[in-house]
């Protein structure tokens, strides 16, 4: 965080040192008596949800912002995908082939890190959800680039942590989905989906449909594993019901190897949003 301040007034951090070394007497002991934005009691409270869904904004986007960080490039993907060494260990035989895309990822990581280095680091840095997979994949491709990778945790029942080649500094942890999908999205230069399941699913119709409708710039939309992506998904069949339409199987592009991504995204013109849905 910065430190400079352009404030003439007494900083919160001095004051809440101050108030922690006041007399120790039944009316300091009280819960009242604590700073309201010290007070991690009421700040979870059902009523400062919307100062919550601020802070969660906020705090990510003030420290990429200090760090000047303009464009990301995000990777979703399964956190069940083993890397290639590992794959006897998948819960199933189809799981254990799709270990080679844990290595398609770091690659892509690592070509799209280089690029991201030469800008210093402000262009073009990965982003990733920071868990396990594909996500791990991502943050280690970066790393062995000797470039810096963002990753975006978020708090789940079960026990997780950041894979340890998240950047420290910008491996963050969120409470709220939504916020942490708009941190993947608010500098997103390119959009890449590995196979995974319901997390990516949900991350991949979200993000498209921000595109199908006009909300977000037309950004590559790039589909790692073709043969996969058309067992799971008949998308011809959306747009032969005419729930999609024709035109929106063009908002994204199928690839199979790191190279033909980045290929993609080396070539991609700025492409404004929609004015209006194909079909309606």
């Amino acid at each position: 965080m910065r430190e400079d301040r352009l404030s003439p007034f007494r900083d919160a951090q001095t004051d809440r040192s101050t108030a922690s070394e006041v007399p120790d007497t039944p009316q300091t002991r009280s819960p009242a008596y604590r700073l309201a934005f010290a007070d991690e009691d009421f700040l979870c409270r059902d009523e400062l949800r919307p100062v919550r869904l601020q802070l969660e904004l906020l705090k990510p986007e003030m420290i990429m912002t200090e760090r000047e960080i303009t464009s990301t490039i995000v990777m979703f993907g399964g956190a069940r995908i083993p890397e290639p060494s590992q794959k006897h260990t998948a819960r199933t035989e189809t799981l254990a082939g799709l270990s080679e895309y844990y290595d398609e990822a770091r690659e892509f990581a690592r070509l799209m890190t280089e690029k991201s280095n030469e800008t210093g680091g402000r262009e073009n840095v990965i982003v990733t959800g920071g868990g396990p997979g594909v996500m791990e994949a991502g943050n280690r491709g970066a790393q062995d680039a000797n470039g810096c990778s963002i990753g975006l945790n978020i708090v789940l029942p079960h026990e997780q942590a950041p894979n340890l080649y998240v950047t420290p500094e910008l491996s963050f942890n969120f409470h709220y989905f939504a916020i942490r999908k708009m941190h993947f999205l608010m500098r997103a230069r390119a959009i890449t989906i590995f196979p995974g399941g319901f997390g990516t699913m949900d991350e991949l119709f979200e993000s498209l449909t921000l595109i199908q409708t006009g909300r977000m710039e037309r950004v590559p939309f790039l589909l790692f594993g073709r043969a996969f992506w058309e067992k799971v998904i008949n998308w011809e069949a959306l747009a032969d019901a005419g729930t999609i339409s024709d035109e929106d199987l063009d908002l994204f592009r199928f690839v199979d190897t790191a190279q033909e991504a980045v290929d993609i995204i080396d070539k991609w013109e700025p492409t404004p949003p929609r004015d209006e849905i194909p079909g309606r």
